[in-house]
């Protein structure tokens, strides 16, 4: 995103004839205008779809399971650590009416 608002600044500084800020007036020598440079080659001619990678489970899981796990740990030994402290100690409540 700050990237296309430096290109849009450019471009506007560039169209206005300005150098920068308080820079000298001359007129540009090539109008600039925007383009997708992503999406079309420098003549203009629009470019093939890109190629897509199959996302599997197979990889879904390999990256959500070994997160969890580790999520997980670090909860467990958080609570650990405030219950040894004493800030937080669950209370046992015996509802046996």
């Amino acid at each position: 995103m700050a990237a296309a608002g430096g290109r849009f600044l450019a471009a506007a500084a560039a169209y206005s004839g300005r150098a920068g800020w308080g820079g000298p007036r001359r007129s540009p020598a090539v109008p600039l205008v925007p383009c997708r440079s992503a999406t079309v080659t420098r003549s203009g001619a629009i470019l093939p779809k890109p190629v897509k990678t199959p996302f599997g489970l197979l990889r879904v899981f390999s990256v959500v399971i070994p997160f969890l796990y580790v999520g997980t740990q670090i909860s467990k030994n958080f609570a650990a650590l405030l219950e040894e402290h004493d800030i937080f100690v669950p209370e046992d409540d015996d509802d046996d009416d």
